[in-house]
C-alpha cells in the first residue's frame, strides 16, 4: 500500500503542477489582452483547486503510513535536514499553499462580476505554486 501511495502521490503531482501553471497562464494571457474574467477561467482554476486537493489527500495518508513522516517525528529528525524535510518542512508547507490556492480560487469567484478574478488568480496561485515548489523532495521525485 505504501508504494501505491508513494507512487500516486508523485505522479498526481504532476497533473496538480500543470493545472496550477495552465490556470496561471490562462490568468496572465487574459491580463495581457484586457479580457475579463470568465466561466472557463474560473474552472481552469477550479480543476487546479480540486488536483491540489486530491494530492493532499494523497499526501495526507501518505504522511501516516511512510516511514518519513509521522512515526519519523523526533529529536534527530530535526538535526537531519532531509529527515526534517518529508517530516515537517513539506507537509507544513504545501498544506499552506494548498489554503493560498484555495483563497485564491474563492476571491477570483467573487470577483467574478467584476472582472477582476485573473489578478486574484495571478497572486494567489503563483504564491502558491512557488511556496509547493520550494518545497518538493526534488532528490527523491525525479
Amino acid at each position: 500500500m505504501y508504494n501505491f501511495l508513494k507512487s500516486s502521490h508523485s505522479y498526481f503531482a504532476y497533473v496538480a503542477f500543470a493545472a496550477i501553471i495552465i490556470a496561471l497562464l490562462i490568468a496572465i494571457f487574459s491580463m495581457i489582452n484586457k479580457k475579463s474574467y470568465s466561466g472557463s477561467n474560473l474552472k481552469t482554476a477550479m480543476f487546479g483547486m480540486i488536483a491540489c486537493h486530491i494530492q493532499l489527500l494523497f499526501g495526507l495518508v501518505l504522511y501516516f503510513v511512510s516511514p518519513y513522516g509521522f512515526q519519523n517525528l523526533s529529536g534527530e529528525t530535526m538535526k537531519d535536514s532531509f529527515s526534517r524535510l518529508l517530516a515537517v518542512e513539506h507537509p507544513f508547507v504545501n498544506i499552506l499553499a494548498i489554503i493560498i490556492i484555495t483563497i485564491g480560487f474563492n476571491k477570483a469567484k467573487k470577483a467574478m462580476a467584476s472582472g477582476t478574478g485573473n489578478k486574484a488568480i495571478l497572486i494567489y496561485y503563483g504564491i502558491g505554486l512557488l511556496l509547493l515548489l520550494s518545497r518538493v523532495p526534488w532528490s527523491q521525485w525525479l
